[in-house]
């Protein structure tokens, strides 16, 4: 005879979910869609605000120079822009899940 260790679990029981942990790490799926989304929203602002510069000036004035820094700097900010909301819908994301107690049902 084995020595008593206690109540043995019923095993018709339902498991309890487990407690809910917070993380600031997003899964690696929302952190690489996160990535792409800044690079684009980079890369297309930039493109925006070039040809936006290019258009104000003539083809003869020479300032391809100022235009190209202005879609630099265009980019930058379009990326900074889409870096905030990535951010904001990724710490959204890790508060969405609850904890489901057994009493919950």
């Amino acid at each position: 005879m084995r020595p008593y260790d206690g109540p043995v679990p019923d095993p018709r029981s339902r498991p309890t979910a487990r407690p809910y942990q917070p993380t600031a790490l997003p899964p690696v799926k929302a952190r690489v869609l996160a990535f792409v989304a800044i690079v684009v929203g980079g890369v297309c602002s930039g493109l925006i605000v070039y040809s936006i510069a290019s258009f104000q000036c003539g083809p003869d004035d020479g300032c391809a120079v100022l235009a190209a820094l202005a879609g630099l700097v265009g980019a930058v900010a379009g990326a900074l822009g889409v870096a905030v909301m990535a951010v904001l819908a990724l710490r959204a994301m890790a508060e969405w899940r609850r904890d489901i107690g057994p009493d919950d049902g």
